[in-house]
């Protein structure tokens, strides 16, 4: 088949990522002796800095990696937790009864910063000011503006000069909107790091120390309380039509910090693939691995009888994700059953020749599932009156990083969030708050019910395997509740077809919106399935016959996926998205 560009190979290091000068930031942390974490950590800062569209200081970032040395797969959680205010009342007090996808109300307490951190001091090797001074360069310098990135503003053009002021500021410079490959420049970003650096430097003598002490200056010290002084009477305009103030509060960001978690796991064809909690779609990749094990996929090849197995097992597994998926610390969510054998077999008897038209969550433990309230999900209402031509929901969307190095680490992280069309520029900070909170729902009782100091069920999923015990392959993508459906068919390909990284990257890509979505406002599209023009006339029309709803879309434009690969006698290989 037809590939972009080769798999790339070799034996010191490889970095893939969703923009190339991240990528290049990687290398080159590579190349001075940094290790596999220095180098995601020095891409992820350059991330926020040249994808203000996807991801922000104030947003969040879920990472597994292997670790070498301590011979172990770590996730490291940087999903923070609703504030201490936000409680459902709350939000029926207003007249809502969804949580609004941008504004101030949907903010959780920023992840992003402290998960890099906990990875560049507990697995780095560097200094804070060896990794981020890329991204003070690019955010003071200046970086060529990618097209979407200029989309993304005149998609909210009206908002920020109407609104959002403080962020037309940056994002319409001189009063107009920024021409895409134009030099554009982030100079209260720059600062905003360049002070972390200075203070953690004036603070410690240590490596760690320095980390710690930039740890403390951004939820304890002057970030969180520049942070926490604009909230105190920052009024936000959000797509319920009515300005509103925030939750957050100082107090919420100064009791959190990221934290080092066991992944979950399964077994398939030789190998062990890791995702994080439930608090996190991930464990939903596995649920369709166990199932899939049960079918000849490579007799099938890559045709309609494939994409409509994986189709209809991603419906299975999407509903117990609503169903049953939350933060662990607030609910019982039984993985160990989900992820069983004997389950599998079960949902795999409900697969027809024929598209399911229902969400079918399953039965376990002797416990009925419960679903979210679909009807609001299908009509995806709120209440009040939304002013839809100001805002816009399909402009943002999430990045990703996969590094692997010569000394045996793999690390993949999936930064998103605090994106610069969700909430408005915090004043002289040069970066937005996140809007993870509109995933929780307000129906109370649920897995995924709005609770304070609870994890929203986050839909970042990246991915680490292990082939027969030994560390494989990082990868990743963006791409909301698509994420582990495009991500599985990338490993379905490689595992099954016998694609190498690239090819399997670059294969025709499907996926299922048969789910309520976890983005604002909810949608729900039952039997609806995406797929590229390139999967030929044959499989479209078969999945047309067997009865789901087949939107075609143009070559080259679903997925997002990246990966990095480590074979056993030391040889590096990686494969980048040619889409986006």
């Amino acid at each position: 088949m037809f590939t972009t560009r080769p798999e790339l190979r070799g034996t010191f290091g490889m970095v893939a990522s969703t923009h190339w000068l991240a990528s290049a930031a990687g290398m080159g942390i590579l190349e001075r002796g940094g290790n596999a974490f220095d180098a995601a950590v020095a891409a992820g800062f350059v991330l926020q800095v040249v994808e203000p569209h996807l991801n922000g200081p104030g947003g969040e970032v879920p990472m597994l990696l292997y670790g070498a040395e301590r011979d172990d797969v770590v996730v490291v959680c940087g999903q923070g937790p609703a504030p201490a205010a936000a409680q459902p009342a709350r939000f029926a007090e207003l007249g809502l009864d969804l949580i609004p996808g941008d504004g101030l109300l949907a903010a959780c307490v920023p992840g992003a910063f402290d998960a890099w951190m906990l990875l560049l001091r507990d697995f780095g090797t560097l200094g804070l000011a060896d990794v981020i001074e890329p991204a003070i360069t690019y955010a003071e310098r200046g970086y060529p503006l990618v097209a979407n990135v200029r989309t993304a503003v005149e998609g909210i053009e009206q908002l920020l000069r109407d609104e959002w002021t403080t962020s037309a500021e940056c994002y319409l410079p001189r009063g107009v909107l920024p021409r895409a490959g134009e030099l554009f420049r982030n100079r209260a970003l720059a600062d905003t790091y360049r002070r972390v650096v200075n203070e953690s430097e004036r603070a410690a003598s240590t490596r760690e120390g320095r980390i710690d002490a930039a740890r403390d200056g951004f939820y304890r010290g002057w970030i969180a309380e520049a942070i926490a002084d604009w909230l105190e009477d920052a009024e936000v305009m959000d797509s319920s039509g009515r300005r509103h103030r925030g939750l957050l509060g100082g107090d919420d960001l100064a009791r959190w910090e990221a934290t080092l978690e066991a992944p979950v796991t399964l077994d398939y064809h030789g190998h062990t693939v890791c995702k994080t909690g439930p608090w996190g779609q991930g464990p939903g990749m596995l649920q369709q691995l166990a199932v899939l094990a049960g079918f000849d996929l490579e007799a099938m090849g890559p045709g309609p009888d494939y994409v409509h197995t994986v189709v209809e097992c991603a419906k299975l597994a999407f509903a117990d994700r609503e169903a049953w998926y939350g933060d662990p610390d607030f609910t019982h969510v039984p993985l160990d059953a989900l992820l069983s054998a004997g389950y599998a077999d079960e949902r795999r008897a409900l697969i027809a020749d024929t598209a399911s038209d229902a969400l079918r969550p399953g039965t376990v433990e002797g416990a009925e599932p419960r679903l979210p309230p679909l009807a609001v999900a299908a009509a995806g209402a709120a209440t009040g009156e939304p002013t839809l031509a100001l805002f816009r929901h399909d402009l943002g969307d999430t990045c990703h990083v996969d590094v692997a190095d010569r000394h045996g680490n793999l690390v993949s992280a999936t930064p998103s969030g605090g994106w610069l069309h969700g909430s408005p520029l915090v004043p002289g900070l040069g970066f937005c708050l996140g809007t993870r909170a509109q995933m929780f729902w307000l129906t109370e009782g649920l897995p995924n019910s709005l609770e304070p100091g609870k994890r929203p069920r986050t839909t970042l999923t990246p991915t680490l395997v292990l082939r027969d015990g030994a560390p494989y392959m990082a990868m990743g993508t963006p791409g909301g509740d698509m994420q582990d459906q495009w991500a599985l068919a990338m490993l379905l390909g490689h595992l099954h077809f016998g694609l190498d990284l690239q090819a399997a990257i670059d294969a025709p890509m499907f996926h299922t919106n048969h789910l309520p979505s976890s983005f604002y406002p909810r949608e729900l599209r039952l039997r609806e399935v995406e797929i590229e023009d390139r999967a030929g006339e044959r499989t479209i029309g078969e999945l047309r016959r067997r009865g789901h709803d087949v939107v075609v879309q143009p070559p080259w434009s679903l997925g997002r996926v990246s990966a990095v690969g480590r074979e056993p006698g030391g040889v590096l290989k990686a494969g980048a998205n040619p889409r986006g």
